[in-house]
């Protein structure tokens, strides 16, 4: 059974409320993480305690259990010349360093001739998640 300490193996999709898959690694390589190191998100590691072996389990966490939700002063107005011309445009992703010298992925949002706004919440934040899990191996 899945206990602190325990190293675990998942099959997992993530789905939003639109029904679109945001992330699967079904066929493919398992997620494996260590119960209680925080090495993912905190609730799922909790609704996940106590299964075992080929256990499955449908979890939903809100926008707050997940990535929070959508910060508005996560938005940066910054000069075209600081973006890559091929990256000028809405949805583009990019990786960028933050005032603390962390590498965060951010989003091109607005493109304007004068400033191009970018948004630095995580993609998924304001998002509820919803995780189908099966666990493949615990030791």
């Amino acid at each position: 059974m899945i206990a602190n300490g325990s190293r675990v193996s998942i099959e997992y999709t993530l789905t939003l409320d639109d029904g679109s898959t945001a992330d699967t690694n079904v066929g493919g390589d398992p997620l494996v993480y260590t119960q209680g190191e925080g090495e993912i998100l905190e609730a799922l590691e909790e609704a996940l305690a106590g299964l075992a072996v080929n256990d499955e389990k449908q979890v939903r966490l809100s926008a707050e259990e997940g990535y929070g939700a959508v910060d508005p002063e996560a938005f940066a107005r910054v000069e075209p010349d600081a973006i890559p011309d091929d990256a000028r445009h809405v949805g583009a992703m990019l990786v960028a360093q933050d005032l603390e010298g962390e590498r965060r992925a951010v989003r091109v949002v607005e493109v304007g001739a004068e400033e191009i706004v970018v948004d630095f919440n995580h993609p998924l934040a304001g998002q509820a998640l919803n995780f189908s899990v099966r666990i493949l191996g615990v030791e």
